[in-house]
C-alpha cells in the first residue's frame, strides 16, 4: 500500500501545482497519468487566461470533463482505477483490498488541501502559518470576484504584487465589480502581503495561447523567431525583461475562443 499511497499524494501534489498556475491539461485519461507524479502526454493543454473553473479547450472535451476546475476530481477517479488494478495484490480478501486501497487513497485531498493552501498563500504574499480560517474565505471570496469580471488570472496576481507596495490601480482597473474588489483588497492588506514572495511565486509569461499560435505559424512558414521570442519569455517566467513587453498580455479580443487538439 505504501506505493499507492505515494502515488496518490505525487499526483495530489501535482494536481494543486496546475490549478495554482492555471494549467489546463486537456486530456487526463488514466493513461496520461504516471505514478512518479510527473507530467505526461498533454497535446491540448493550455493555460487559462479569464479565470474560470470551467475553462475547456481540447476540442473533444465536448462535456468538460476535463475543465479546468474538473482536474482534482478526475484525478481522483483515474487513481481510483489504478487502485481496482492492484487489489488482488493487496489481499486474498477482496473487501480487505477495498478497504486498504481506500485507507490509501485518504491522503489525496489532504495532500492537495495543503499543497494549494500553501501556494495561495504564496501567491497572496501571506505567512505560511496564517490560520486557515483567514486564508480560505479570502481565496474563494476572490476567486469569485477573478470570475465575476473575467479577471485575466496570471497578469491579475502580478499586478497584485504593486498592490502590495502601495499602488492598487492595475489590479483594480481589471475588475467589473470595483466595491467588491475594494473590500476585498482592503483586508488582505492589513495582513501585511509580502510582495517580494509574490514575484517569486506569481509569474509574468505564460505560453499565451495567441503566441503559441503566432509561433506555430511562423514556424511553418520558416520563421523560427518568434517561436526563439516566447521560449526566452516562458523559460524565465518570473523575471520581468526590457524587450517583452506584449508576452505578458491576454489574447486581444478578435483572437476568439482557443481550442487545442491531441498532437498540438
Amino acid at each position: 500500500m505504501a506505493l499507492f499511497e505515494a502515488v496518490v499524494a505525487a499526483q495530489a501534489s501535482l494536481i494543486a501545482q496546475w490549478m495554482l498556475i492555471g494549467f489546463v491539461h486537456g486530456v487526463m485519461n488514466t493513461d496520461n497519468m504516471t505514478i512518479s507524479g510527473e507530467t505526461i502526454d498533454y497535446g491540448p493543454c493550455a493555460f487559462m487566461e479569464a479565470y474560470d473553473p470551467e475553462t475547456v479547450f481540447s476540442s473533444i472535451d465536448f462535456w468538460g470533463r476535463y475543465s479546468y476546475g474538473s482536474q482534482p476530481m478526475v484525478a481522483s477517479w483515474n487513481l481510483a482505477r489504478f487502485a481496482e488494478a492492484l487489489l488482488p495484490l493487496l489481499s486474498n480478501n477482496i473487501e480487505e483490498s477495498v478497504a486498504l486501497a481506500e485507507e490509501s487513497f485518504g491522503v489525496f485531498q489532504p495532500t492537495y488541501d495543503a499543497v494549494w493552501s500553501s501556494g495561495m498563500r504564496a501567491k497572496l504574499g501571506l505567512p505560511a502559518d496564517l490560520d486557515a480560517a483567514v486564508v480560505t474565505p479570502l481565496v474563494d471570496e476572490l476567486l469569485g470576484l477573478l470570475q465575476e469580471s473575467h479577471v485575466d488570472y496570471t497578469s491579475f496576481f502580478r499586478h497584485l504584487g504593486h498592490a502590495a507596495r502601495g499602488d492598487r490601480e492595475p489590479a483594480r482597473g481589471l475588475f467589473v465589480n470595483l466595491a467588491g474588489f475594494d473590500a476585498w483588497a482592503s483586508r488582505w492588506l492589513a495582513l501585511g502581503p509580502d510582495a517580494e514572495t509574490m514575484d517569486r511565486t506569481n509569474p509574468i509569461y505564460i505560453p499565451r495561447n495567441h503566441l503559441i499560435e503566432e509561433a506555430l505559424a511562423a514556424a511553418s512558414a520558416g520563421d523560427l523567431d518568434p517561436l526563439g521570442r516566447l521560449l526566452e519569455a516562458v523559460c524565465a517566467p518570473y523575471h520581468e525583461r526590457p524587450g517583452l513587453e506584449r508576452y505578458p498580455s491576454p489574447a486581444p479580443e478578435d483572437f476568439g475562443r482557443y481550442q487545442t487538439f491531441c498532437g498540438t
